[in-house]
């Protein structure tokens, strides 16, 4: 049986696709960059293979300015913007009445996502929150994933990782830790349809319990 389920935030359990597509084009106008269509930025957030700074902001790296930028967006939208995904919070008491231990796992930013997750009063549903910022290389690096199981001293055969993007997906192949793919985030999971895709949260908890 699975004792702990790390979750990602964006897509996974928080609808934050107008800040993010607003807060990448809030950077791009402080760079004097041409505004881009938030879908399109949506559609492209999970592509593996692609470098965000470099597509999004024309640079090899994040640079520590655009970082600030795109912070200070999400210090003064996140509460007109961001929302749980229905049936999230029940979700995750759920699973705390179950005994599981959670934690999570994304490539937010730590000021960024801690304000989220402070707005949205579920903090302290988690005894692990790691960030691009904690490790060396963010997903689909399995650094993140290692961090939280040193942290908590649990074995790889008692998690399973809970995403939404190839980036999730390829982080738990990488680490060797069991993957729940959900289909509500930003990636458009009908182009592959051998993937095993959850669709519903009764689904989801249905998946972890079976695990």
């Amino acid at each position: 049986m699975k004792k702990l389920i790390i979750f990602d935030m964006d897509g996974t359990l928080v609808d934050s696709s107008l800040t993010l597509a607003r807060a990448i084009n809030s950077v791009r106008e402080n760079l004097e960059l041409e505004k881009m269509d938030e879908t399109h930025i949506l559609s492209k957030i999970n592509e593996l293979n692609l470098n965000p700074a470099q597509y999004f902001y024309e640079t090899e790296n994040f640079t520590t300015q655009q970082e600030e930028w795109f912070s200070s967006y999400y210090t003064q939208n996140h509460e007109q913007e961001l929302r749980l995904y229905e049936g999230v919070e029940t979700l995750l008491n759920e699973l705390l009445e179950e005994n599981y231990i959670l934690a999570l796992a994304t490539n937010a930013y730590k000021i960024s996502a801690l304000q989220s997750l402070s707005y949205l009063k579920i903090t302290d549903k988690f005894s692990a929150i790691i960030c691009s910022d904690d490790v060396t290389e963010g997903k689909p690096s399995p650094d993140m994933l290692y961090k939280i199981l040193e942290e908590l001293d649990i074995k790889k055969k008692e998690t399973v990782f809970v995403g939404d993007g190839e980036r999730d997906e390829v982080a738990a192949k990488n680490s060797n830790i069991d993957y729940i793919m959900v289909s509500w985030g930003f990636s458009e999971h009908e182009k592959n349809h051998e993937r095993d895709v959850v669709h519903s949260i009764k689904k989801l908890k249905e998946k972890i319990l079976e695990l």
